[in-house]
């Protein structure tokens, strides 16, 4: 269930994120909302995972790192935001290093 949790605050934060980009500095009042929401909902799923059993340095990295690599390939392929071979590398580090976060923890 703690696993589930942070997919889910993932996938909120990254909503939110998109969310962000589209309510134009919160002049946009819906998408505002929409990030608002988000955020909160990403928080409390993910205090609730951490709450269950997950260790906040594995919880945490997982959280921020696929949050930031979903934001960078949302950016790329709808925002047309240019991929360079760096990029496609620290993207790749990224999910490397949540991996074996993942790996390191005891079970």
């Amino acid at each position: 269930m703690a696993w589930l949790l942070l997919a889910g605050a993932i996938v909120a934060e990254v909503l939110a994120t998109s969310a962000l980009k589209l309510s134009d500095g919160f002049a946009h009042k819906g998408w505002t909302v929409v990030v608002a929401v988000g955020y909160i909902a990403s928080f409390s799923m993910l205090a609730q995972a951490l709450k269950l059993q997950l260790q906040v340095s594995v919880a945490y990295a997982i959280w921020s790192g696929a949050g930031t690599a979903a934001i960078a390939l949302i950016g790329m392929m709808f925002l047309k935001e240019p991929i360079t071979p760096l990029k496609a590398l620290g993207l790749v580090l990224i999910i490397a290093g949540a991996v074996v976060l993942n790996l390191a923890q005891p079970h």
